[in-house]
């Protein structure tokens, strides 16, 4: 399909003018909704928003809009995922688009809003876009065996002394956010019963994001990080890392990966179109090895894929609700802001030693 795919750029710019994008109301006369924003209800508890009543109130947009995680670097998958868009928009007869979002926030304030039709969310914010934005997550990749899953890893160099958990204490390790499961509540609920305590044995320095994490522990930034299997995974596959120049000293159960969803108002008709086009997909050679050897879509449910990402939450008492979105937006905010400010720095002046003096002390 000519043209299926825009410029993230341009996307941006007319994604307000889609028909029917409208923030979500809330919803009345609702019995149950559980965690559920009060825009959403869940009638029939299976812990996801219900599609509206009100026919009227369903959406059946000519553009399908997709977007996935900015776990890593956001133009890495608005590449990766440019077959698959051009196959959705064939399978589905509508336009298909990808607008790239670069915080977990802007992700699912964009399906929240109206505006995202379809994305892939990572671990931790599905359940913010499960409760706040009507999310509904329906697959998850994978290959012919099952569907992929991660561990967190605890990262260190491979050359330097730490050989467990209990040789960080005093040290500083990177996690990446502070409602990411893997990168954060993961860490906080298990070490403590492993002896070893965040903020307390060690200094606590958010990085922005696994990726970060690992280069971080890789320039010698931080003495270790708990990072997403996968995502580390991907990076020595790409060459930006040397496995060699790790040590995984620690690695946990595993866990969900990133899980696709739609947003809860779409017509049934479409709805059903797009979970079928996803399960019948099959990735070419290019994007399954972009996507760690995946080459599917498995079917997925929030309540039975995402127990366990919710029992971490509930140990650590880190409820997936609006006051803690809030706060995770505006550390991303901070932090974005950071580094354009960092970006913005005029670079220092090279100092050249004079022939046959000793080069400067790094």
């Amino acid at each position: 399909m000519k043209n299926a795919i825009l410029a993230s750029t341009a996307l941006a710019l007319t994604l307000w003018a889609i028909p029917g994008a409208a923030p979500a109301a809330a919803q009345e006369g609702c019995a149950f909704r559980g965690s559920l924003d009060e825009a959403y209800c869940d009638a029939n508890r299976d812990m996801v928003a219900d599609a509206p009543t009100d026919p009227s109130k369903l959406r059946d947009p000519s553009t399908i809009v997709f977007t996935y995680t900015p776990v890593e670097d956001p133009a890495l998958y608005s590449s990766q995922f440019r077959p698959f868009l051009e196959y959705l928009g064939k399978c589905t007869g509508k336009r298909a688009v990808y607008f790239q979002v670069t915080s977990n926030a802007a992700q699912v304030e964009a399906m929240r809003s109206g505006r995202l039709h379809v994305a892939g969310f990572s671990t931790g914010p599905t359940a913010f876009a499960v409760n706040l934005a009507g999310a509904v997550p329906f697959a998850v990749k994978g290959n012919a065996e099952g569907y992929e899953s991660y561990k967190v890893a605890m990262l260190v160099r491979a050359d330097s002394p730490y050989k467990t958990l209990a040789d960080l204490k005093g040290k500083r390790v990177a996690h990446t956010s502070a409602t990411s499961n893997s990168g954060n509540l993961a860490p906080r609920a298990f070490f403590p019963g492993l002896g070893l305590k965040p903020d307390e044995d060690y200094q606590v320095v958010y990085s922005g994001g696994h990726d970060r994490s690992v280069m971080g522990v890789n320039a010698g930034d931080y003495d270790a990080a708990p990072v997403a299997s996968d995502v580390w995974t991907r990076m020595v596959a790409r060459g930006q890392v040397k496995r060699e120049n790790f040590r995984v000293i620690w690695e946990s159960e595993p866990f969900p990966t990133s899980g696709f969803a739609l947003a809860h108002d779409l017509k049934p008709e479409l709805a059903t179109k797009i979970r079928q086009c996803f399960l019948d997909y099959r990735f070419p050679e290019q994007m399954a090895k972009d996507l760690g050897g995946n080459d599917r879509f498995w079917p997925a449910t929030y309540a039975e894929q995402w127990a366990p990402v919710r029992a971490v939450a509930d140990a650590v008492n880190a409820p997936y609700n609006r006051a803690a979105f809030d706060a995770e937006s505006r550390r991303e905010l901070e932090a974005e802001a950071r580094k354009r400010a960092q970006q913005q720095q005029p670079a220092a002046p090279t100092h050249v030693a004079p022939t046959g003096a000793a080069p400067a002390a790094r």
